[in-house]
Formats: C-alpha cells, sequence, structure tokens
C-alpha cells in the first residue's frame, strides 16, 4: 500500500495506519522520501516496520527546478543526482528493495514542446550515474512514465522501454501504472505485456481512473492482473490512491475532491480485489 494516501512523510505518529494495513493483509507498504535530510529517520521507521513485519518500497520525485534531471543547467541536473544520492541513503536505511517514481522531472513543470533529445540525455545522464548507486544499496530503480498532464518527458509504455535501454543499465527498470496507462495507452494491456517482453517491467502500481479506490471505476486493473499471473512477474502490486491529505501532492495530481468515503474503503476492497483476481486464475 502506497502511504501517499495519509502522508508524505511517514513517521512514528502513523503507526496505528501501518498495524492497520498489517491487519488488513498487506505484506509491505510504499515510503514517499520526500525529504531525504534525515537518514537516521528511515532507520528508525525501517525498525518500527521490522517490528510489525511489514517489508518496503519507497517512492520518490525530483523536488524543484534545483533538483532537475532534465534542465539545461548543469549544475541542477547535478542536484538532481545529489538528491537522488540522499533519497537512496534513506531508502537504504529503510530497508527499501524498489525505488519507484517519476524522478526524471519536476511535476507539473512543461516546456511547451515535445520532449527533446537533449533532455532524454540529459535524464539519461543522471540515471546511469544513480543506478549504480542504487545497485549497491540494494535498491532496483523503477522509473514511473506519467500521463501527459503531469510530464511530458515520458508517458507511454514504448517511451519508457526506449528510455530504459538509452540509459543502459541491467538495474534501471520501468514502472507500470494503471491510472496513466488508461490515459496515455491505446491498449493498456499490450502496453503491459510489450514491457514485460522487453525485460524492463520493474514494479505495478494499481490505482484506479479516478486515483480512488479500485475496483470501482473503469481503469483495466483485473485485466492487468490477470496478464501478470501469465508472466513471470513477481514484484509487488501496490496500491496507489490519493486523496487530500498532502496539499502539495493533491495541487501537482490535480485531486479537488473525494473520491471515497475513507482510506479503509481503499485498501480493504483494493486488496480484496487483487486477491479474488489472483486466485480466480
Amino acid at each position: 500500500m502506497n502511504l501517499l494516501l495519509w502522508t508524505g512523510h511517514v513517521t512514528e505518529a502513523h503507526t496505528d495506519i501501518l498495524r492497520a494495513l498489517k491487519a488488513a493483509g498487506f505484506d509491505g507498504v510504499e515510503v514517499p522520501i520526500f525529504d531525504a535530510s534525515a537518514r537516521a529517520h528511515y532507520q528508525r521507521l525501517g525498525q518500527l516496520l521490522d517490528d510489525l513485519d511489514l517489508q518496503r518500497s519507497a517512492v520518490a520525485i525530483l523536488p524543484d527546478e534545483q533538483h532537475n534531471a532534465i534542465s539545461p543547467n548543469p549544475g541542477h541536473r547535478q542536484g538532481a543526482v545529489s538528491h537522488l544520492e540522499r533519497v537512496i541513503e534513506c531508502a537504504h536505511a529503510l530497508g527499501g528493495t524498489v525505488l519507484a517514481g517519476p524522478y526524471f522531472q519536476v511535476l507539473g513543470q512543461f516546456t511547451g514542446v515535445a520532449p527533446t533529445e537533449a533532455e532524454l540525455e540529459w535524464a539519461a545522464e543522471v540515471h546511469r550515474e544513480i543506478a549504480p548507486i542504487a545497485d549497491a544499496a540494494g535498491l532496483g530503480c523503477a522509473l514511473e512514465p506519467l500521463n501527459r498532464f503531469e510530464a511530458h518527458l515520458l508517458n507511454t509504455s514504448e517511451q519508457a522501454e526506449a528510455y530504459a535501454r538509452r540509459v543502459g543499465d541491467p538495474n534501471f527498470g520501468i514502472l507500470y501504472d494503471t491510472f496513466h496507462a488508461h490515459i496515455e495507452e491505446k491498449d493498456p494491456i499490450e502496453a503491459l505485456r510489450g514491457l514485460h517482453a522487453s525485460g524492463a517491467l520493474r514494479h505495478i502500481h494499481i490505482s484506479e481512473n479516478d486515483r480512488g479506490t479500485p475496483g470501482r471505476g473503469h481503469a483495466k486493473i483485473v485485466e492487468t492482473i490477470r496478464a501478470l499471473n501469465a508472466t513471470d512477474y513477481d514484484g509487488w502490486l501496490t496500491i496507489e490512491a490519493f486523496g487530500r491529505a498532502v496539499p502539495e501532492l493533491m495541487a501537482a495530481t490535480r485531486v479537488w475532491r473525494d473520491f471515497f468515503p475513507d482510506p479503509e474503503q481503499v485498501y480493504t476492497e483494493g486488496l480484496r480485489l487483487i486477491r479474488n483476481t489472483l486466485i480466480s486464475e
């Protein structure tokens, strides 16, 4: 379960939520690392998650123009490297195994034109530098293409697969998100199959078309799980839903209304949908 449903900074104050997720039957949680300044904090959080027997992945973004992998300013691109290095340190302290997220550009920042060759190569230089660092820390990189309304560099699985080849590091792969695929892919399931066949697939986000409760919309979530079941994919199926708990994220993802009555509906129904689909296969 992605914890961005509740917060952008997980602390011991969220212990009751973590206990509830464990009691519901979750195997792990996805922890946002937006504040990468305090490695010791994530080490303590990792111990708490160990005590609760919850495994974990991490999710990260690039926070601003001074830490932007596609900036024409070399100093800002180096800022992206430095930020991701700190994120990796925190994720390693947390005990994470996957570094997920759209850490290729600043969310919601556009040039007004299509991605350029220069932008793609600038980003690839950043990711070639951080991929082996993540590998040494026990983290697989799972970069997340976003829909065209949130980012312009990478929107489709085809673009993301080509980008992974450009980076050319075996530890660098791609995240497939059912919400973004619902918007951008002509055939989301064929796009998923192609991404898996390429060897680039590393991580899955289960997210409804309105970012609400999985199964209550029309994203191809059941079809996604069935397609994955027919492959050798053995990574995470991570539920991702957004509410209005994180103001900065609410603005970036354009969440202006409530999509569910309470978070419990999201995680209980979402987990039931995943399990029932896996069992029915």
